[in-house]
């Protein structure tokens, strides 16, 4: 017996399951009931056993990762992924990827502004010199 709470909870899972089983079979054969009933009096016994099933398997996973025993990797192995692995990316210019409509135009020329004020900032805070004792920003 392995992990006494998880037996129970997968006993008590499966007999959910039969009991949900037993409750659709029981509105299948009742005045009201339809096709669809019937399919589900099917569907719970089979989630019974995959609960079941799960549950074994997850045993006989956790024994086979046991018992091997884990050995560093040799030094010669591949660390990265080496940089001709991938194709290299098409480069495309700016005109490219710009349409010819005004908007994508002023997009375009924001943004280099914006980068322009980004490059200043950093310089600015690159030669600020900061007194000791004195409080940061």
């Amino acid at each position: 017996m392995r992990r006494p709470a998880l037996v129970v909870l997968v006993a008590a899972a499966s007999l959910v399951c039969l009991i949900l089983g037993y409750w659709q079979w029981d509105r299948f054969t009742s005045t009201g009931g339809t096709g669809q009933n019937l399919g589900y009096t099917f569907q719970w016994p089979l989630f019974a056993a995959f609960v079941v099933f799960a549950y074994r398997r997850f045993v006989h996973l956790e024994d086979s990762t046991s018992t091997t025993t884990t050995e560093p990797p040799p030094a010669s192995a591949v660390r990265e992924i080496p940089a001709d692995v991938l194709p290299p990316r098409m480069r495309l210019a700016p005109s490219d990827t710009l349409g010819a409509d005004t908007e994508s135009r002023q997009m375009a020329q924001y943004n280099t502004y914006l980068a322009e004020l980004a490059a200043r900032s950093d310089a600015d805070a690159a030669t600020k010199q900061v007194p000791p004792g004195a409080p940061h920003d």
